[in-house]
């Protein structure tokens, strides 16, 4: 709640003036899509009344490279704003306790190989697009995370479905550690079925047995190769912080551990980080709601970090 308070006031002094400047922006470009459109679409009208083939390309041919020029220009808007916000948030988030320095890239993404890497998941994975990469460092651990949106082509209808669609953290251990774990989430096993196989082909086993958290293990279920130590790596604090972090939505939470990395996959459907067009960007509540969602991904890390 304290922290809340302070970044109401960084919003006031720090954020607020770089909104405005940004609202000045977009008023600019929303009065060039409104005169925009007027004289489009009366050279459209001209165009059909004369009616005349050679005339109506002459005119529609400089039209689609115009509405081409204007989507350009949202798009300037929309990929200036994002880093200008997040970064001035990045530099207040930095402030707290034990956070180094974290990067923002809005069109970079986490490589596909790391997620393959990360077991937990077995697809093909023939669409992969990802943006807003975070990198940095949290007490001993490095991280980085991003935005995924994986699909495979089906097998039965030949069309694209979903895998996963959320942020995708990676991580490493400030230390030498051994074993691999895999933590899926009950209620989407059935989706599942592919991954799970492969990991018990490579010698991983159910030890649901070890956890002893009752919720934890209804919720999840657990695997590991023989001879991990699961419960000094998946930690019972750890168990209790990634039930907190779910609370009572319907994110999922996957997780692996593969010697000294760490992957974590939370399911996400609404991107947080995209601003208004057609309306203001001058609101707090919207703001904060940028803060938290940072926040929250990194107390994930940061939980990593304290619990291992």
């Amino acid at each position: 709640m304290k922290r809340l308070e302070e970044f109401r006031l960084y919003y006031n002094h720090t954020l607020h003036p770089e909104l405005m400047r940004m609202e000045r922006r977009r008023l600019r470009l929303l009065r060039l899509l409104f005169f925009s459109g007027i004289v489009l679409l009366a050279l459209f009208v001209f165009a059909l009344y004369l009616n005349l083939l050679v005339i109506t390309l002459v005119i529609l041919l400089p039209i689609g490279f115009y509405i081409g020029y204007l989507g350009y220009r949202i798009r300037v808007f929309i990929q200036t704003f994002k880093p200008n916000i997040v970064n001035l948030i990045l530099e207040f988030i930095g402030d707290t306790p034990n956070y180094g320095l974290i990067k923002y890239d809005e069109k970079k993404k986490i490589e596909k190989s790391i997620f393959k890497r990360s077991a937990i998941f077995s697809s093909p994975m023939d669409y992969y697009i990802g943006e807003d990469h975070f990198e940095g460092q949290i007490g001993e651990m490095h991280f980085r995370f991003s935005e995924l949106r994986v699909r495979e082509v089906s097998q039965v209808s030949n069309k694209l479905q979903e895998i996963f669609e959320g942020v995708f953290i990676h991580a490493t251990f400030n230390e030498e550690v051994e074993g691999r774990i895999i933590v899926w989430p009950r209620s989407e096993r059935q989706y599942l079925t592919r991954a799970i196989k492969n990991f018990t082909w490579a010698r991983g086993k159910n030890v649901d047995y070890e956890i002893l958290n009752e919720n934890f293990r209804e919720k999840f279920s657990v695997y590991a190769t023989e001879d991990t130590h699961v419960v000094g790596i998946l930690t019972e604090p750890m168990q209790e912080d990634i039930l907190k972090f779910l609370g009572d939505s319907d994110r999922q939470m996957y997780l692996s551990f593969i010697d000294r990395e760490i992957f974590c996959a939370i399911s996400e459907s609404k991107d947080l980080l995209e601003p208004h067009l057609f309306q203001s960007n001058l609101s707090f509540d919207l703001i904060r709601e940028f803060y938290i969602d940072i926040s929250r991904k990194l107390g994930v890390v940061r939980s990593f970090d304290q619990n291992l």
